[in-house]
């Protein structure tokens, strides 16, 4: 592909915290035309719990072998989770497996390490559990490990991991480094001062904006893929900056994006700028363009499966009405220690006597809890909801009551791979749909309403 030529084919490298996925997408219509996915298993078989990176690259390599067989490529894109990097060594090997941001190890030095990170109003970021900082994964990697500093040349933000593996070359993304690592100054787009009280200032790799070619794929994954040796690599973004990617260009502001997954991340660009309360779970992400966004957060998706307990039922009226006759109300949080509730204890007003009404009761939750995100952020305009949660139509109806404009559903099921998409290709207005005043509009305000009651105490 000449450098003047946009490509027709993009495989995204798509690493969710519940599920890795090789997607094709179509750049003319922003479709996937292929998926393939595989479990992000957490492994347990190191000094502590950590990805299956190698799993990964193979299913990514075999993968990419056989979308261009039968498809074509003509570049490639990658989309991550956040809370991540990658600590390499001077042979460009892991130096340490990639810490699971959901280990409680680095919960042990929340001490020492609450008094080194920058303040919230340099970085956006609050102080979280677990790795959930990546500046506290790394000051407890490198305690646990006295050798570890000296043996990481290089800090990369886990997009650029699989860019380093594709291209040979190096760097980190402003939106990686933008998901409250404390690393980063989204103010000014430069790193934080905990980067020189690290001491990882020459091992970070370089800053990008998402948009940028990292490089062409090597010569030895050309050979392994089948692949032409001039298939350029995006430099990557983060998942949720992804979803925020088809907006950029095309949605008039003030709008927010919702974008739902294991997280429910919910961002809003040209709202009102509230002050931001960190112990919320409120923070500052960084979009593709190197911009700061107001955003909040929860999980959500992990609440859903937890509460669903494997339950494939579908409402009925019968439950429906139930719910609501009843008062049944989940209330926060159900994962606790995040989230816009993160000292609450979860539990029901009544318990449900069916999955059906289960299930309805927490899919309200879940708008509610949305809702109260938005409003904490300072939303304002339209709603686009991305991901999973864009075909529950009972989440739809409800957050629909709830907001002042329309609520909006994205024309891609899972916008993470088509806003990774989007880095090689002409932006175009994302297509969404409006959803449709529900009828039962004024029961479920009162619900709303009931549910707020409940929650002041």
């Amino acid at each position: 592909m000449t450098q003047n030529q946009r490509p027709s084919h993009i495989a995204v490298i798509d690493v969710g915290k519940t599920n890795a996925k090789l997607a094709l997408v179509d750049a003319t219509t922003l479709t996937e035309i292929a998926v393939i996915t595989r479990p992000n298993t957490v492994l347990t078989d190191g000094p502590y719990p950590h990805f299956d990176l190698q799993g990964h690259w193979q299913f990514f390599l075999e993968n990419l072998r056989g979308f261009h067989q039968s498809h074509g490529i003509d570049a490639i894109s990658v989309t991550t989770h956040g809370a991540a990097v990658v600590l390499l060594d001077q042979n460009g090997d892991l130096a340490t497996p990639m810490l699971d941001y959901e280990h409680e190890g680095p919960d042990s030095l929340s001490e020492t390490y609450d008094a080194l990170r920058p303040p919230f109003a340099q970085t956006g970021a609050p102080r979280l559990p677990g790795g959930l900082n990546v500046g506290a994964q790394l000051h407890w990697l490198f305690d646990r490990d006295p050798t570890l500093h000296a043996r990481t040349a290089q800090i990369l933000t886990y997009p650029q991991y699989w860019g380093t593996r594709l291209t040979g070359q190096s760097a980190c993304d402003v939106t990686s480094l933008g998901c409250h690592t404390d690393l980063w100054n989204p103010w000014s787009g430069a790193p934080s001062a905990l980067v020189d009280t690290l001491d990882i200032a020459d091992k970070l790799a370089p800053a990008l904006t998402s948009a940028e070619t990292l490089g062409t794929i090597t010569a030895e994954i050309a050979a392994d893929t089948g692949l032409p040796a001039d298939t350029p690599v995006a430099v990557g973004i983060h998942d949720s900056n992804a979803s925020l990617m088809p907006h950029l260009n095309g949605t008039k502001q003030p709008f927010s994006v919702v974008s739902t997954g294991t997280w429910v991340i919910c961002m809003a660009m040209g709202g009102d700028t509230p002050d931001l309360d960190a112990s919320r779970d409120l923070l500052v992400n960084v979009n593709a363009l190197g911009n700061p966004v107001p955003s909040a957060r929860f999980m959500g998706g992990r609440e859903y499966e937890l509460i669903r307990d494997g339950s494939t039922a579908q409402p009925s009226e019968a439950d429906r009405a139930a719910v609501h006759g009843n008062g049944i109300m989940l209330m926060p949080a159900v994962v606790p220690h995040c989230g816009p509730y993160p000292d609450h204890t979860a539990r029901w007003t009544q318990e449900p006597q069916t999955d059906g009404e289960r299930i309805y009761a927490l899919s309200l939750y879940l708008a509610l809890m949305s809702q109260t995100c938005l409003d904490l952020i300072g939303a304002k305009g339209i709603t686009v909801i991305e991901g999973p949660f864009a075909r529950n139509t009972d989440f739809l109806d409800m957050l629909t009551v709830l907001r002042d404009d329309e609520v909006h559903i994205a024309a891609s099921a899972t916008g993470t791979s088509i806003g990774a998409a989007l880095l090689l290709t002409d932006p175009k207005p994302s297509a969404t749909t409006p959803v449709a005043a529900p009828k039962t509009a004024e029961t479920l305000r009162a619900y709303a309403k009931a549910w707020s009651q409940e929650l002041a105490g």
